[in-house]
């Protein structure tokens, strides 16, 4: 007999009285069915046996992408939660922060848009993704722009809320990224005045070692790759780059995106001997690490002349 279809009539009814079998046995064999061990019913649709589960699965949820709104929070709700754009989750600048949840994790929301991370994109369909509200980029003394530092109150709501997103859909540390990450050639958020380093010591975002980094150094510094090395390099680690083999402005945004997130001090997009370092130093080498499609080969650093 299948488990999830019994028949009927229950005993002890009228098997000549259809219509009062109906209205006395409807609600509990529609409980006798719920009941049942592998069983899911839902009214008005067909009864599903759910006793076998696949080993071969995973979340849907690829990806954590982190925004700042660059909005006050009046607005930010406005354009997340009344407009055309959407977010998981909403954290505040209120003293405390409150952290809203606008859309279910289990719905894609509209925050990455055009998007893509390690040859996978657009991202909103397997992305979860948290906006703060911040003000991102503000007039400083002499009239230049300037990034604002993130609240400490804000950052202390903002790594459980991480660590347990994580935890809950086993998201790789090389999958937890910044709008500016994904979509480098149109955005920059969440700048870099946030502290990646912090989510790094918590285990929860990957960071170039800083040994393997100073032993790169002089090696880089005697002689700097050319633009298609640093555009392989870029592209092994994540980001979509052009492959021209000549520093554009579009690969220079994609250097000062990878500089923001790992060397905030200087993020002018320009080559340099650090920045070949830490790419070198974060490498995909060992077994189940963030690969592209197709990885094009990093060249060991040049020996010194």
């Amino acid at each position: 007999m299948d488990p999830c279809h019994p028949p009927l009539p229950l005993p002890g009814a009228d098997p000549g009285d259809a219509g009062g079998l109906r209205r006395r046995t409807a609600g509990a064999a529609l409980l006798a069915l719920a009941g049942l061990a592998g069983c899911a019913v839902v009214p008005g649709g067909p009864a599903i046996d759910t006793s076998i589960t696949s080993v071969s699965q995973d979340s849907r949820v690829q990806f954590l992408v982190i925004h700042y709104t660059q909005a006050n929070l009046e607005l930010s709700m406005k354009i997340l939660a009344r407009g055309g754009l959407s977010v998981h989750y909403l954290l505040t600048d209120e003293t405390p922060p409150r952290i809203y949840r606008l859309v279910d994790e289990s719905r894609r929301a509209y925050h990455a848009g055009f998007s893509s991370w390690q040859g996978q994109g657009p991202l909103n369909a397997m992305s979860i993704g948290i906006e703060i509200v911040h003000p991102g980029i503000l007039p400083g003394t002499d009239g230049q722009p300037v990034f604002v530092p993130y609240r400490e109150d804000q950052l202390e709501a903002l790594v459980p809320l991480v660590r347990d997103i994580v935890r809950r859909h086993a998201i790789r540390p090389d999958r937890v990224v910044g709008h500016g990450d994904i979509a480098p050639q149109r955005k920059v958020d969440p700048g870099p005045m946030f502290p990646w380093k912090r989510l790094a010591d918590e285990g929860l975002v990957r960071w170039p070692d800083a040994a393997r980094v100073a032993q790169l150094l002089p090696a880089f510094a005697q002689q700097l790759p050319d633009p298609g090395w640093f555009q392989a390099a870029l592209a092994a680690h994540g980001y979509e780059v052009p492959r021209t083999g000549t520093l554009d402005d579009a690969t220079r945004r994609v250097v000062a995106a990878f500089q923001m997130r790992y060397r905030p001090a200087r993020h002018d997009g320009q080559p340099d001997a650090e920045t070949a370092a830490m790419l070198q130093a974060m490498a995909p080498q060992e077994p189940g690490a963030a690969r592209p499609a197709a990885p094009p080969a990093i060249p060991s650093p040049p020996a010194p002349r």
